[in-house]
Formats: C-alpha cells, structure tokens, sequence
C-alpha cells in the first residue's frame, strides 16, 4: 500500500515529451532552472511519499466528520496541510506578486500528479484551491486580489466552486441561487449549492467560496449568472479573519469513495443574507468559472493518471510476491510468482502502456497552457491554445476512463484479495470511480469535444494535430527500428480512422442526436491516438539517447517495446470505435424509450 513518486518517468516525459526546457525558457520563468526543477520534484516526491500516502488508508477508514455545522478531518491531515503552507507548495504555479514562485505549470502539475496518488482525497484541497486562484487572479478587482489572493496563494486560506445546485447539476441554465444588491458595494447571496468539494474543514482559519448566482435583472439561462467572492468568515480591513458569514454547512455527503475529501451542502443566506463581491461583470459568471473548470478538469484528468500509477504499483509489487501455480511454457522453478504468468504479464503491460501514454498527453496539455500564457509571438500562443484546449476533453475524459479501468485491473491482479479491503486495492477502484463524473462527465467531455473543438472551427484543428500525428508515425514507420515500426504502422492507420470519423460528424453536423451518439467514441479514439503518439515520440527520444552511448539499466529499452505493446494490444480498438460512429450511430436512438 506504499507509493514511490515515479520520478524518473515523470522527468523522462516532462524532458523528451512536454520539453519543460523551452517552457523553462518563456519570459517569466527565468528561476526555473534544471537544478531548481529537479529539487522541487524530488522534494515533492518525499512529501508524496513519506507524508502523504500513510494518511490515504487512514483517511478512508475515518473519513470527514460533520457534527453540528462543523467539519472535522482525519488526523495527520492538519499537520499534513500545515507543512504545504510552510513550503509554499500552494503558490508554485502563481506569481511572485502574489506571493507564489512564479514556476511553470508543467512543474506543478508534475507535483500535483505526485501528491494524487499518494493521497487523491487530500490532493483535492489544494487543487480546488489553486483553481480558484486561477480564476481571481484573472478576473476579479485589484480589492479582491489584495484581499484573498496572498492568503490563498500561501494555503493560509483554501477556496471552493459552487456550481452545483439539487435541481442544476450540469444544466447550469437551472441555477437558482441569488444575489441581491447590499448598497455598499457588496451583495447578499442566498441558495444551496450540494458537491462543495471541501466546502467546510479545519485546516485553515477561512474558506473562499467562487458561487455562481442571478442578480435581480439577470436574464434566463447561462447568460444571466454572475460569479461572487463568498468567504466562510469576513475579512477586516487590516486583512484579519472578522464575524462569520451566513454560510453554513449543513451536512457532508456519504460517498462511494474519497472519504477524507469532505462533500459539502452549503446554505448560503439562513440569516439574512451571505455577504459577496462580485467577481468582474456581471452576468458573465459562467465565462469566469470556465477558467477555474479548465484548471479543474486538467486536474481531474490527473487524478486518473495518478490512481493509474497508485493500482499499477500496488498490483506490480503484489505481483512480484504471490506465489502461484506454474505459467504456460514456464521451465524454471516449479512455483514462481504470479508476474509470470502470461496473462497477469499481459495485464500489467496494458497499465504500464497507458500510464505513461497518459502522462503525455497530461504534460503536453499542461505544457500548452505555459506557452499559451507566456510565449511572447502572439502567433505561438494561439497555436499552444488552440493544442490546450483540443486536449483538455481528451485529458479529463479518456484519462479518467482510463484510470478507472487500470484501478479495476489493480484489484483484478490481487484475485480474491484484491476484493478485500485490507489490501487496498478497492480503495483505488473506489477512489477512481467518481473522476469520470464530476467536473463534467465523460459525455460532457465528448460534446466538448464535438461542438466546441471540432464542429466551431470545421475540424480545422483536430485535422492539424492529426497532421502532426500522422508525420510522427510515418517517421516511425521508416525506421530501422522493429519496435517503431510497429507502432507507425498502427498509429497511421489509427489516426486516419480518428480522421473520417471527424469527417462523418461534420458531414452530419445538422443532426445533433447523432453527433451527440458519436461524441464518447470519438473522445475515446482521439484518446488512444493522442497517448499513442506521445509515446511515440517518448519511444524516439529513448532510442535516441541510445544510440548517443547514454547508459541505461532498462529504461530506456523499454520505452520502444512499451509503445510497440500500446502500439499491438489498444490501437486496434479504434477501429472499433470508427464502426461504432460511421455505421452505428443511428442504432443508439432505434429503440422507443419503452422497449429499454
């Protein structure tokens, strides 16, 4: 049940596949140096490791307690939380202003991927946290930021999303929540948002709620929702914590999994009116919230990775130890541990593949969004976020089903002990289940796919990556390589096939419901196809160093033979994907609703 940060995978893939050098070299990021880079993430490492992942049974068995309005977490968590404080881990990604160190956030989401799997439940605080940063600091008044963004930033504060409400789950257009005019600047919010991540706890002196209301002239539907700084406690004018908000929590929710994370109900307004500070202008919340989203939705797809590499870990350890049975076509020892066994193998090989295929599009993602940000030709920053948000459905949909299905075959590999809670293995499983619901669906994701990324610009984009993709391949292809080329002949083919199903769904743009029914499969073709190709390029860049004369214990090696068996065993599931939009999308709507 230990976790190892995977550092030396994690560097590989920020090196040769997200190129943290050229990032390093944006305006801005002057202090990121290797040597710099390299401390923080084997720091991180030892935090993940040492602090972190002992608290992750601990956490699941206690769980987050509510007593009378109040919210308690496990213990270890306080002191937990306390020594990111004193790092300054919260602020990594933020600027020196603000109190942050200004670093890139590839390098912070290699840390954060880090602290996920060490403990998901826990992670979920400072994700949640910097999120909202992100959206302040972009958008809210200089009063706002002076007031919350230091605190936040440093971790003495966290904050929360409040979209959610019992009748507006992802229909935001239902939101009923309201905030009326105080005639001092601020507003009075009233309502009930239910799924506040982190909503109440005890780790901090405040919590700052970003709450999506309607003022008293907002219109109907999306348009008229606004965004307000909510905090849990007022702040004084010296910047001091003041009287307590009319926010209350009025219960925590009983979950499947993450049981340390607590899931709040929240009740804005009880006694008058929750005061809030409008955040930008209004009625234009929803566009405010889609930032901190964006972020969310990136780190949800990490939480995927992240218990990917969690399960694969504890399966790979427990498989090594069980001893069981002779394999087919064993001639050593009469009884040797289950990792020979060619099936387990075969198992283990196709967590491996993905991990590290998602690691990929995880970093370039997060890499894009640097350049996005701070690249200096106007030109290079469109074309880095035209790359962030393409990847951004794919980062948060496929990885999350991915992750799952790694988590499952965690358990899978432990046989009957795997379904015993002792082991550990159901707490992934469990853990992983709710990253392909919340901050929007895996379906969510494939419309975001479909009508904002792919049917906006007429596929114009999807059509240039899959460009890149397929000049990758044909590189692998001519290789002398054996292992190359088994994969650029299958990432060829693979990426046409993610070609002509664009090509079916704009030709049948004026169809919705059959857009809608092709949206998943494309996201989950477009998803091999993209991790296909950063291991790819992973697979290259070893080979390379290779033949540089680098020295290597195996692992460089074994990035070729690892892509080949992404490349043999999950690429041909595109075409699976490809019939079931070109010939069988219709097929999902044939039967009436009463013959289900």
């Amino acid at each position: 049940m230990t976790y190892t940060a995977p550092l030396r995978d994690i560097r590989f893939t920020l090196d040769e596949v997200a190129d943290i050098a050229a990032v390093a070299a944006l305006p801005g990021y002057e202090e990121a140096t290797e040597e710099l880079r390299d401390s923080i993430l084997e720091e991180a490492g030892k935090i993940a490791g040492g602090l972190l992942a002992p608290l992750n049974r601990v956490g699941d068995t206690t769980g987050a307690k509510w007593n009378d309005g109040a919210v308690t977490t496990p213990e270890g968590w306080r002191d937990a939380w306390n020594t990111l404080v004193e790092g300054g881990w919260n602020g990594l990604p933020f600027d020196a202003q603000w109190g942050g160190m200004g670093l890139p956030n590839v390098l912070n989401t290699a840390v954060q991927e880090m602290w996920h799997a060490a403990n998901m439940a826990f992670a979920l605080n400072p994700m949640l946290t910097q999120g909202a940063v992100n959206a302040l600091q972009q958008f809210a008044s200089e009063e706002i930021k002076q007031t919350y963004l230091p605190r936040m930033v440093s971790g003495e504060w966290t904050g929360t999303m409040n979209l959610t409400e019992p009748q507006a789950g992802s229909d935001l257009a239902a939101i009923r929540s309201r905030a009326e005019p105080a005639g001092d600047g601020s507003y009075k919010v009233f309502g009930q948002k239910i799924f506040i991540t982190y909503g109440d706890h005890d780790l901090t002196e405040n919590i700052v709620h970003l709450v999506l209301a309607r003022l008293p002239d907002a219109p109907a539907g999306v348009k008229g929702i606004s965004l307000f700084v909510v905090p849990k406690f007022l702040v004084n004018e010296d910047g001091s914590v003041g009287a307590r908000n009319d926010v209350a929590c009025v219960s925590l929710e009983h979950k499947l999994g993450i049981h340390a994370s607590p899931t709040a109900v929240l009740s804005f307004g009880d006694q008058g009116g929750a005061r809030g500070w409008l955040v930008g202008e209004p009625h234009n919340g929803l566009a405010y919230m889609f930032v901190m989203m964006n972020h969310a939705r990136q780190s949800v797809g990490l939480q995927g990775l992240s218990i990917a590499e969690r399960a694969y870990q504890q399966a790979l350890s427990y498989a090594r130890e069980r001893v069981q049975g002779t394999p087919a076509g064993w001639t050593g020892a009469a009884r040797t541990p289950i990792v020979n066994h060619p099936d387990v193998r075969r198992t283990l090989m196709s967590m491996k593949a993905r991990i590290e295929a998602m690691r990929g599009i995880l970093y370039t993602a997060a890499a894009a969004h640097d350049v996005r940000h701070h690249a200096a030709d106007p030109a290079t920053r469109a074309s880095a976020a035209t790359l962030e948000e393409l990847l951004t459905p794919i980062a948060k949909g496929w990885s999350t089903e991915t992750g799952q299905d790694i988590a499952s075959l965690g358990v899978q590999v432990h046989g009957g002990m795997g379904y015993i809670e002792e082991t550990g293995a159901a707490q992934h499983l469990r853990d992983a289940r709710i990253t392909t619901i919340y901050e929007g669906t895996t379906a969510i994701q494939g419309n975001d796919l479909v009508n904002r990324k792919l049917l906006r610009d007429k596929g114009a984009g999807l059509t240039a990556y899959l460009d890149d993709v397929a000049r990758n391949a044909e590189a692998m292809a001519g290789s002398a390589d054996a292992n190359l080329q088994a994969l650029g002949r299958e990432l060829g083919v693979a990426a046409r096939r993610v070609g002509e199903m664009a090509a079916w769904i704009l030709a049948h743009a004026g169809e919705p419901a059959l857009v809608a029914a092709a949206a998943v499969p494309l996201l989950n073709a477009f998803g091999l196809v993209a991790g296909g190709h950063y291991l790819g390029i992973g697979a290259r860049a070893a080979l390379r160093k290779l033949a540089e004369g680098a020295s290597d214990d195996g692992f460089l090696a074994a990035k070729p033979v690892t892509a080949r068996f992404y490349a043999e065993h999950l690429l041909g599931q595109v075409e699976g994907f490809r019939a079931s939009v070109v010939d069988g999308a219709a097929t999902v709507m044939a039967l009436d609703e009463s013959q289900l």
